[in-house]
């Protein structure tokens, strides 16, 4: 193993010569290449960015899961070339002429390689054809303004028309504070296209990681029919801090993680990112079996 690595570093080392000479010491400095190595921020340990990315950016030591693009969540859960966008190019305004709010979303189309903070789409699972919904950590933290509710309201409405199971993956600190009360409009609009793809019998699979917060958490991430959880994310509506500080009493150290919104009954259950695929997979395929049986016994009738 540290055979391995000592040559693995060897090979991508660099060397900067232009350095100023330092008494004593050999002129030169050693870079080592940002994407060689992940450090773990809960464990601490390294691990080869290579194995790291292999094992779907779960940490090997500790199995913690980190933050994945949009693109990059398609990529582990859909088969490949199945993926089907939709409304693709709808991007944020700034109906409040919030300052700055102009400069923000450009930074943050930059940062992300996205126009908002959601992807919206339908694509395959094992064959299985679902609406696919990921939202985009990297795009101001996947906050919910006016154009993620219109494109998650858009996707479930698409659902009914189709007659397709929806899978979201939600990641997001909340309402977006720069859209004021029009963001705060769209947990009620998405709450209420969850509600028609219920009326219409279709399934809905809400698949928290991490963080879901704030008004997402208080609107579609917890209207599934069945809610998945990563292991450990961070799940709460308020800050930590906010809720000791109003009910003036100290919280469990394990206070909106999703070990504790499983015991108490928030999440159905959690599920490692290396299974994510398969489970998804068996709930869908549970659903169609369920449907036939249905359809089937009134067709008997």
């Amino acid at each position: 193993m540290l055979d391995d690595f000592f040559n693995s570093i060897k090979s991508r080392i660099d060397y900067d010569n232009k350095s100023k000479p330092v008494k004593g010491k050999k002129n030169r400095k050693m870079a080592i290449p940002p994407d060689l190595l992940f450090k773990c921020p809960r464990c601490q340990e390294l691990t080869f960015m290579d194995e790291f990315e292999k094992n779907q950016k779960v940490c090997i030591e500790c199995n913690y899961h980190s933050r994945l693009s949009s693109k990059e969540r398609i990529n582990m859960i859909i088969d490949e070339g199945t993926f089907i966008e939709y409304d693709e190019y709808l991007s944020s305004k700034n109906p409040l002429n919030f300052p700055d709010y102009d400069k923000k979303i450009e930074q943050a189309k930059l940062t992300s390689s996205e126009n908002d903070a959601v992807k919206t789409g339908e694509g395959e699972i094992f064959s299985k054809l679902s609406v696919i919904i990921i939202m985009e950590s990297n795009f101001m933290m996947g906050s919910m303004g006016s154009v993620v509710g219109e494109k998650i309201s858009r996707a479930f409405e698409n659902a009914i028309e189709k007659k397709l199971s929806v899978v979201l993956f939600s990641a997001s600190g909340g309402a977006r504070m720069q859209e004021g009360i029009i963001s705060l409009m769209q947990m009620a609009k998405t709450s209420a296209a969850v509600s028609k793809h219920n009326d219409a019998g279709l399934l809905y699979i809400s698949v928290m990681t991490d963080p879901t917060t704030g008004g997402v958490t208080a609107s579609f991430a917890s209207l599934g029919d069945i809610i998945i959880a990563e292991p450990k994310i961070l799940i709460g509506f308020a800050g930590r801090r906010v809720i000791e500080g109003t009910i003036k009493q100290k919280l469990p150290d394990d206070f909106q993680t999703a070990e504790f919104m499983l015991e108490h009954g928030f999440v159905d259950m959690i599920v490692d990112r290396v299974n994510m695929k398969n489970t998804l997979y068996n709930i869908l395929d549970l659903h169609d079996f369920s449907e036939d049986t249905d359809e089937g016994k009134l067709n008997n009738e």
